[in-house]
Formats: C-alpha cells, structure tokens, sequence
C-alpha cells in the first residue's frame, strides 16, 4: 500500500528562528527570508514546488525585498534538507504547516498585509488551506502554474498505472529520464538544479501518488476559493497541462470573479518566477500587492481574457 508519513504528536510550541522553522511536533524545516532594508509594506510566504525547495524563492525573494515586500520561505517535509527527505508527509499536513507558519508570521508583523504564494505542488497546498476552517484570514494568494493535474483528466492508463506501480512496488524510484518535457528556457538555471544536492533526482511512487490526491483535492476545490488571488499561467508549460487548468478556472471564475484575476505568459514554462521572462512575472506581483487596481504592467491579465472567451461566464471578461 502507499504510504504517508505524517507530523508525530504536537509535544512543543512553533516557533520560527534566523534559519529555522520549527514545528509543533518538534520538527525542524530549514527556513529563509529575504528582508528590505526598511520595514516591509508587506508579508510574502512562499511554497515550493515538487521535489524543490526555498531556494527556489533566492531571486523572486530578493527582487521583491527591493521593493519592500519581505519574503519567507521553509522546506517542507520531505523536501531539501527536512526530515523523512523523498517521503509524502499527506495533504493535510502540509496545509497544517502553512497554517502555523501564517500564525507566526502574523505575530511578528501584526499591522503588515500578508499574502501566500505557492508554485506548482505549492498552489495546490495554498488551495486546499484556503478552505480549511482554521486558515487565518490573508490579504491575498498568488498561485504560480499550481499542480492542478487531477485523476480525473488524466487518460484512463496513465491512473491505472500509478495505481498499479503505488500498490506493488510504492517504494520503487522514478527519475524521469527519457521523459521529453521542458519545464523552462532557462537551461543555465536546469543545469544549477541538476547540480545541487537538495533537488529531489529519484522519487517514490508513493510520493507521486501522494501528489496526485493533493492534486485531486485542488482541483476540486476551485468553488471554494474565495478572495484576492492572482493566478499565473505560462503557455508553454509542459508540466500541468492546459486542459486541466481551463476546467479549473472555468469553475475558479465562475463566481466572485471581481476579485480573481488571472495572466497568461505567452512565453512562460512551467517554472515562471525562474524562465527567462522571469522578471515580467516578479513585476506583475509587486503591481498585483501594491496595487488595488489589480490591472498587471504586462498586460498578461489581458492575454488570459483573450484565451478565456467563451469558457468562462462573460462577467469575468470585466477589468475591475
């Protein structure tokens, strides 16, 4: 059977340190920041991706700090240098994670907007907490090309095989290998993650599968999410499909969209704060918080318009 391997018993008080995220079960989460000079005008807390980790955040995080926006962002389990490294912690504990984190980051900054945001495996956490009972209220969510490749857009032998593969063999490695996706057009950025030690290379079945109930749960949560979110989305991205992100918007869309607004990067992979477009992305964001317009300098709030014709209801073809 594939497995799950949650938080112990919550035996101590979180609390968060220079380098450290240390959680209510006592486990310790490596953790970074990226600090203006002066006092922030607001509160980011990143989530990685799958088999990633806050380093992903290094570039993102210091652009913004020179735009007084404080950045923090914490491996989660499983990933770089926390415990159980390449093991699935389950969907609900990662969400209890960001919850915690929000708490105190809270605490530290009491009169600062704090916003979430979350790339790929990251979005899909972001997702599912929004709807959790327990979430503090946030100024915002910004979802970076979320994992929204549910079970139920796949083809029939693709969900039959990791059902298969996860029940048998769940401790078997996947690498990728001979798989021809291009997760970005930054090759010199692919060539420092295939370097660096901390990048997941070899995956568990059981951590994929464990992905793809995370993915399921976002994906079906698209009704749920109310509020101020910003949804990116690049159009050559070879990791989360397009169909699975239109259905997931034809619903994400379909109510409140006044407060929903969505961008489309015609030349953005799948790792967009880090393609070479990057930088087009970074300033959309720091438009997006900083401003109530919520109208993106890129105009890739537009191009999402243009594609989104006829998918979604026509009120959500409206500039605020």
């Amino acid at each position: 059977m594939p497995m799950t391997y949650p938080p112990g018993a919550k035996n101590t008080t979180a609390s968060l340190s220079e380098n450290n995220f240390l959680t209510e079960d006592g486990a310790n989460l490596p953790f970074r920041h990226w600090l203006p000079k002066t006092d922030p005008q607001a509160i980011l807390i990143a989530l990685h991706g799958f088999n990633d980790y806050s380093l992903f955040f290094q570039r993102p995080g210091e652009y913004f700090s020179q735009h007084g926006i404080a950045s923090f962002a914490y491996d989660q389990r499983g990933f770089g240098a926390a415990p159980k490294r390449g093991l699935w912690a389950g969907t609900q504990a990662y969400t209890d994670d960001l919850l915690t984190m929000v708490q105190l980051i809270k605490q530290r900054y009491p009169n600062r907007p704090v916003y979430l945001l979350g790339e790929s495996m990251g979005g899909a956490i972001i997702i599912n907490a929004m709807s959790q009972p327990g979430m503090p209220v946030v100024d915002g969510i910004i979802l970076v090309a979320p994992a929204l490749w549910a079970r139920s857009t796949m083809p029939w032998y693709q969900t039959s095989l990791l059902w298969t593969l996860a029940h048998s063999l769940p401790w078997l490695t996947l690498t990728g290998k001979g798989v021809q996706v291009m997760p970005s057009d930054n090759i010199e950025m692919l060539r420092a993650l295939g370097r660096d030690p901390w990048v997941i290379k070899a995956t568990r079945v059981e951590t994929v599968y464990g992905l793809t109930d995370l993915m399921d749960e976002a994906f079906n949560s698209a009704t749920l999410l109310h509020g101020n979110t910003l949804m990116l989305y690049g159009e050559k991205d070879e990791i989360i499909p397009k169909q699975p992100t239109y259905q997931f918007l034809h619903k994400f869309l379909a109510t409140n969209a006044t407060e929903k607004t969505v961008a489309f990067y015609q030349q953005g992979y799948h790792m967009l704060l880090r393609d070479l477009q990057a930088p087009t992305a970074w300033k959309d964001i720091t438009a997006w918080i900083g401003s109530k317009s919520k109208i993106l300098p890129s105009g890739a709030d537009n191009r999402a318009r243009e594609l989104l014709v006829g998918l979604v209801p026509q009120t959500t073809q409206k500039k605020d």
